[in-house]
Formats: C-alpha cells, structure tokens, sequence
C-alpha cells in the first residue's frame, strides 16, 4: 500500500515515488545520496582527525625518549641504625626474629624483579650510638638505597642543588656515595655489585636470611 501526497496521488513506500511538478523539493534518492555524502565527509574527517593525531602523539613520544630517562633508585639497600649495645641487639633479632646475623648485622637475600634470575641484597646493621657514620645527620637512622649508574645520577643531583657529602667510593662490591635529603637526614647510595657482594659474604662465612 501506498500512502497519499500532498497532490492526492498515490505515492508507494520507499518505492517509485511521485512528486508535485510544482514543488522546489529533491527526489528522496538525491537527498539520500546527498546525506550519503555528507555522513561520508564527516567519516573521512574524523578518520583524518584520528590519524593526524596518532601521528602527532608518536613523534612527540619518539622525540620525548631520545634521551632516557636516568634509572634512580632501584630498591633499598640497607638499614642502619643506632644503639647502646649493637651485640645484644643482633642477638635479640636473631632469637626472636630468625635473623641470620653476624658481626656486622644481617643481610636479608632476595630476586631482583626486573630479573628474577639475579639475586639482590639489603644489609641491616645496629651501630653504636657514638658513631659519627651517620653525620652530619643527627638522626639515629640512615638508609641506604640501590641505585642504578651512580655517575649519571650524582651528576643530575648535583644540577638539581641536592647536598652531597662526599666523593664516589668504588669497592669491589660496588659504589657508594651520601647526599643530605630535605630535612637533613643522610641517605646512602649503593650501586651495587651483587655477584661480588655474594662471594664477600661466603668468605666471611655469613648467612643470609631468605
């Protein structure tokens, strides 16, 4: 069935339709394709939109990356602190703690995560509480951090202003170096030799905890 036009004839639905000789409108099959091409433009618009901006995005992430970001602190390294009697303290964590200690405290044995193949080490020693190790901190505590290319990193603190105590030291264990953080305290950095670190400990006869 058809349905009416505006100039009483039939017209059938979506089929062979028949229009008014007087009328200023488009057959419905130009409007269609007229609304075709519009949808068509916009899809072309937005597609080039897309693309441009993808584009744009990977250049600035490439032109972002040529110079890598420097690798910093990678896990911690050690906890020292102080005392009045570091050998009763040893003694009390390995009774009732289960610390494997040793003179100089304990050190805890783990798998790196970036590499689970490689093992990594964290020390934890009591030091008397006389002892100017940790100054000119006056804190009781100092920490020490692994980190990754020390050079690298003391030259990016020293352009950033940061307080550094020392020079870097080079064992065969790895290198180490102390800064002052923003209250002061004296923070240790390690960049560690964790292969050689193992076998110092074999020498002394020291276990780990794990």
């Amino acid at each position: 069935m058809g349905h009416v036009g505006p100039d009483g004839r039939t017209m059938s639905h979506f089929t062979e339709p028949v229009f008014s000789s007087g009328g200023n409108r488009n057959p419905p099959k130009i409007k269609i394709m007229t609304t075709m091409k519009k949808i068509i433009l916009v899809i072309l618009a937005f597609a080039m939109t897309f693309t441009l901006g993808f584009a744009f995005n990977s250049i600035t992430k490439k032109n972002g990356n040529s110079q890598p970001s420097i690798k910093k602190v990678t896990g911690i390294g050690g906890i020292f602190f102080k005392c009045k009697d570091p050998k009763k303290m040893r003694d009390w964590y390995q009774t009732h703690l289960g610390l494997n200690t040793n003179k100089y405290g304990a050190v805890f044995e783990w798998r790196q995560g970036a590499d689970t193949t490689k093992k990594g080490f964290s020390q934890w020693s009591p030091f008397n509480e006389k002892t100017k190790y940790f100054e000119p901190s006056t804190k009781d505590f100092m920490i020490n951090y692994r980190v990754d290319n020390m050079e690298a990193l003391v030259a990016e603190l020293k352009k950033n202003g940061v307080t550094i105590v020392d020079t870097i030291q080079t064992v065969e264990y790895g290198k180490f170096l102390h800064i002052l953080d923003v209250e002061g305290n004296k923070v240790e950095l390690w960049e560690p030799n964790d292969i050689e670190f193992e076998k110092l400990g074999e020498q002394l006869g020291a276990r780990t905890t794990k």
